[in-house]
């Protein structure tokens, strides 16, 4: 009885997440009680900041101005103002190569799977990788890393990947069950254009949920006394970023890896931690957001679809972020951030913004101007940036440094997006 119940509340769960994921307008226009915006001519004027002045007022010059001064400024910004300050590396990180090398796959792929020990206590905190090589490489290969939803055993129909626990809703630990269907990857289109593949399953970072703390990387790190972390540090996103970090410690000492070209992906809360992480952490090559939305890549002071009030709301998802994000929530234009300024820190790496067309709650046109607001940095740095202020109809994607792509369609990544996905990997990493 208990497992047929685990797995009712898992159905409704993924069902709630997919309903919501899918851009379309709330019931009245109301979410949490807070009104939301879909009329283009009230999305309001606003001033973003300049992400090429500093704080003392002084004009950005140079590549070496920005590295050494103003980028490290904004970064401080971000975490003091929205996603919270991190910890640093664990002393006590460790890896177990648990599954060194197998064919699978039908013989297309070598597959590995490593456990990360965050703590010297192996037996909690801690999170699989599953990595496919393409069985044909004779050397380092770029790697589309994944952050996904669901446990690694339901990413792709491979009897060979461990399967494990995971939480259930209530915080409990129960057997995860080999159900395929959301969150499915098809990793043979990456395997045969010589693009291994890996992902890992957020959750086993810290649930995503209120009380997920208590079960979290985030809860081990509290100090004596402390029952939440301060106003200023991490949110549960700062917690899968960091944990993603972790993830490229292992992935650094792979030498089937080549480390400096892995392309960091993940779609909604999961695209506002990629581009997190790439902000956060330099050694990721490439980011390619999925309708990172509010909090992501679009821009907060632009009053159209999801809005601080809405996200940091106590019946929503205060737990993502720093506390401090919510003293925003009446009026963003106070904040010292704006998205605009996070995709400006993953300069002059790779970056791709990928929304659709309906997904009006996540403002995809709001996306592509916060892109054309960064596009001074990344030209700045000698990179090509958009190229262009006319927001580009959907289907006609922008590769360049600076990439945007629009589907027709709602919330989160289509099976045609990846092609361009692998398009935007090849030109970058491959020079095709």
């Amino acid at each position: 009885m208990k497992k047929i119940s685990f797995c009712v509340v898992i159905l409704l769960t993924i069902l709630v997440f997919k309903a919501e994921a899918q851009g379309q307008k709330p019931v009245n226009d109301v979410v949490a009680g807070i009104t939301v915006n879909y009329d283009e001519s009230k999305a309001g004027t606003y001033t973003l900041p300049d992400p090429l002045v500093m704080a003392n007022g002084r004009k950005v010059k140079n590549a070496r101005e920005w590295f050494r001064k103003r980028r490290p400024e904004i970064l401080s910004l971000f975490e003091e103002h929205q996603y919270g300050k991190v910890p640093l590396p664990p002393a006590d990180l460790s890896f177990n190569v648990y599954d060194k090398g197998t064919p699978a796959l039908n013989g297309a792929a070598i597959r590995k799977q490593v456990t990360v020990y965050f703590t010297k206590d192996t037996s909690a905190h801690k999170m699989d990788i599953l990595i496919y090589i393409p069985a044909t490489a004779t050397k380092p290969v770029p790697v589309f890393f994944n952050v996904g939803f669901m446990p690694n055993a339901t990413i792709t129909d491979d009897p060979g990947i461990k399967a494990g626990l995971m939480r259930d809703p209530k915080g409990n630990l129960v057997p995860v069950q080999r159900k395929g269907g959301f969150g499915r990857m098809d990793v043979n289109q990456f395997l045969s254009q010589g693009i291994g593949f890996a992902t890992v399953n957020y959750s086993e970072i810290e649930p995503d949920f209120g009380e997920g703390i208590k079960y979290g990387i985030r809860g081990y790190y509290l100090k004596k006394g402390q029952d939440y972390p301060a106003p200023n540090e991490w949110g549960a996103i700062s917690a899968w970023s960091w944990g993603l970090s972790r993830a490229m410690d292992y992935l650094e000492t792979d030498p089937q890896i080549d480390a400096a070209k892995v392309a960091l992906f993940g779609v909604s809360r999961l695209g506002k931690t990629v581009l997190w992480t790439g902000a956060r952490d330099q050694r990721f090559g490439m980011v390619i957001a999925s309708c990172s939305g509010e909090g992501g890549a679009a821009l907060s002071r632009r009053n159209y679809g999801e809005n601080i009030d809405h996200m940091t709301h106590p019946t929503r998802y205060f737990y993502q972020f720093a506390a401090n994000w919510r003293n925003y929530k009446d009026n963003p234009s106070l904040s010292p951030v704006d998205a605009h300024m996070l995709v400006a820190l993953m300069a002059p790496r790779p970056l791709l913004l990928q929304t659709g067309t309906t997904d009006n709650w996540s403002d995809p046109k709001g996306e592509f101007l916060s892109a054309v607001a960064a596009s001074p940095v990344y030209e700045l740095l000698g990179k090509k940036a958009l190229g262009t202020e006319v927001w580009p109809e959907a289907g006609v994607p922008v590769l360049n440094d600076l990439g945007y792509f629009m589907h027709e369609g709602g919330h989160g990544s289509m099976p045609g997006d990846f092609a361009i996905f692998i398009r935007f990997m090849k030109k970058h990493f491959f020079g095709e």
